[in-house]
């Protein structure tokens, strides 16, 4: 738990302010020595020389609370180590071996006679690799309720429309605009926030606290703002501000968990984007009628402030670059040797700090623009995303009307999609478990493209699922047959999404938070629209025609899902980033 809440912003703030005499990492620690092979490298680099730590550090050393701690954290793991995908080609069953034994790893020298500052043991503790199953779990519950009461703020507006058209006269499409906002924040802010948390001196970390801090103050203006257009405002600086987990969440994930594992921790991260929409009006239905407009804006704060809290005393950083930079720094100090440097340091030291952020700020719409299958991902994904967040606007149109239900009984209409969801983790999961992964195992890992095979089918899911709905959304058919086809939508939706939401970071795994930001903006950027365009959409066409135009619009998903199932190496192989990272 130590080192959680040492890595955990409150613990680097009392490192900060204590100047490092509490929280120590296992080198600042009195005994502590480098691994053979790191003092054989010094040895080589510069002949016999008794490399001690400076005398700052036997100060900092002597002021420890803890004399007695041992030099190497003991909390290692039998998980595997970072593993290249070259080596884990060629040996598929190697990410599955137990370690029985803890081995130095050798640092690579540069020709100019730096030091790269690696893990010092294949067990190394501060390896999110080697951390135990319950310090990821922790890590990734943490990351899982941010993403959904990100999420379901969203939606949680809805409940309260009516009011706010009462009490400040406006229309109901300009009322939808609180919503609409609130998502084009969402779809813009990972486009600034997500890449500079793969800056390496930054982190995911400081961008996590600094945004969910300034999420969780700007909703309590929200809540008791007085004017319509200040509530559309503060809207979407909450959804700007709540945005950076919507697509750096799961690289977060990815940084944790190896490519066999990943896919069932990305479930749970996905069912949690997934979910916050579709509750968000369930969680207000009953309370806003009786309690007023605002008591849904309240229930943000009191969701989103917890949240916060955890976040603040458990969340560690994740990020590889990150935790290496840190640690060469560390090196450098106490034993006074300037030639300890991560790989990330010297990628970039002759970049000045200007570059690399723009350099970082102009990576998604790069990767987009320069690889074709991304694109074509994008584009897919925001096709998606727009008809799932148009379909939520028909129930109050449906259920109220046809079926005399309240706003909370309407608002329980949305447990199917829990329901779904869960259908869809459990299909997803059984292809995971008894095909996908015995045959990495038996034959070694596929290509990026396989891992769409489950959304072949379900690609017809969404369209099914839409039609069904429109035909049987009538007073003279029982209400439990379009809550069907809502259930059949949105479980075949789920695993199609959690196959593209994995596809993403397999193509680029050093740009995975990019690549999650130009997602997230292409996505958000027409659920924006298509919130707008409901409305009038289902008011000039009417139920059933309206949700018919979205089950055509959906027949692209069907086309497209096999498209790149079967051209997605063609079209990865003409990106020019692509040949790049290769190289």
């Amino acid at each position: 738990m130590e080192a959680v809440i040492r890595e955990a912003p409150i613990g680097q703030l009392i490192r900060y302010f204590t100047k490092n005499k509490y929280f120590q990492y296992p080198e600042e620690k009195p005994g502590f020595e480098l691994p053979e092979t790191w003092v054989q490298i010094m040895g080589e680099l510069d002949g016999p020389k008794n490399h001690k730590k400076s005398t700052s550090a036997e100060k900092e050393e002597e002021r420890a609370s803890d004399p007695t701690s041992s030099g190497r954290a003991s909390d290692a793991t039998s998980h595997s180590s970072t593993l290249h995908e070259d080596e884990l080609e060629a040996n598929p069953g190697l990410e599955n071996l137990e370690k029985t034994q803890s081995t130095p790893i050798t640092p690579k020298k540069t020709r100019d006679g730096h030091i790269l500052v690696d893990w010092y043991y294949t067990d190394d503790a501060e390896n999110p690799h080697n951390w135990s199953n319950l310090k990821r779990a922790l890590i990734a519950t943490i990351i899982c309720l941010y993403t959904f009461v990100v999420y379901t703020t969203s939606a949680i507006y809805t409940s309260s429309e009516q009011g706010i058209m009462e009490q400040f006269g406006v229309g109901e499409v300009v009322v939808t605009l609180g919503l609409s906002l609130y998502v084009l924040g969402y779809g813009t802010g990972p486009l600034i926030f997500s890449p500079l948390s793969e800056i390496p001196i930054i982190g995911r970390n400081p961008v996590y606290i600094v945004t969910m801090f300034l999420f969780v103050i700007i909703s309590i203006p929200t809540a008791l703002v007085g004017n319509f257009p200040g509530l559309m405002v503060l809207r979407f600086l909450q959804g700007f501000f709540g945005s950076p987990c919507l697509a750096s969440g799961g690289a977060s994930i990815g940084d944790m968990y190896s490519l066999h594992a990943l896919p069932y921790a990305m479930m749970a991260w996905v069912a949690a984007a997934y979910c916050g929409p579709a509750l968000g009006p369930l969680l207000s239905g009953f309370a806003v009628p009786v309690e007023g407009w605002r008591w849904s804006l309240y229930e943000s704060i009191w969701a989103s402030a917890p949240v916060f809290i955890l976040m603040l005393l458990f969340l560690p950083e994740t990020s590889t670059p990150t935790i290496l930079l840190r640690r060469a720094q560390r090196l450098r100090k106490i034993y006074n040797e300037k030639r300890f440097m991560s790989q990330s340091e010297l990628d970039q030291q002759h970049m000045k700090m200007q570059a690399i952020a723009v350099d970082a700020l102009i990576k998604p719409m790069e990767i987009t623009i320069k690889d074709p299958a991304v694109l074509f991902v994008q584009i897919y994904t925001a096709i998606i995303y727009g008809i799932y967040y148009s379909f939520f606007e028909v129930f109050p149109l449906v259920y109220p009307v046809d079926y005399n239900m309240n706003t909370g009984q309407t608002g329980l209409v949305f447990l199917c999609i829990l329901v779904s969801c869960i259908i869809g983790i459990a299909v997803y999961s059984a292809y995971i478990y008894f095909w996908m992964n015995p045959r990495i195992d038996k034959y070694g890992w596929p290509v990026q493209e396989s891992r769409l095979l489950p959304a072949l089918p379900s690609s017809f899911g969404p369209t099914i699922g839409l039609f069904l709905f429109a035909w049987t959304a009538r007073a003279s058919i029982h209400w439990i047959a379009p809550t069907i086809g809502i259930t059949i939508y949105g479980a075949t939706v789920f695993i199609v999404m959690q196959c593209i939401f994995v596809y993403i970071p397999l193509s680029y795994p050093k740009y995975a938070a990019s690549l999650f930001a130009a997602n997230d903006f292409f996505r958000s950027a027409l659920a924006c629209g298509s919130v707008l365009f409901a409305h009038p959409l289902f008011g000039n066409l009417g139920v059933a025609k309206g949700v018919s135009l979205l089950g055509g619009l959906s027949v692209i998903g069907i086309v497209g899902i096999w498209l790149l199932y079967f051209y997605g190496a063609r079209l990865r192989a003409l990106s020019k980033f692509a040949v790049f990272e290769e190289e």
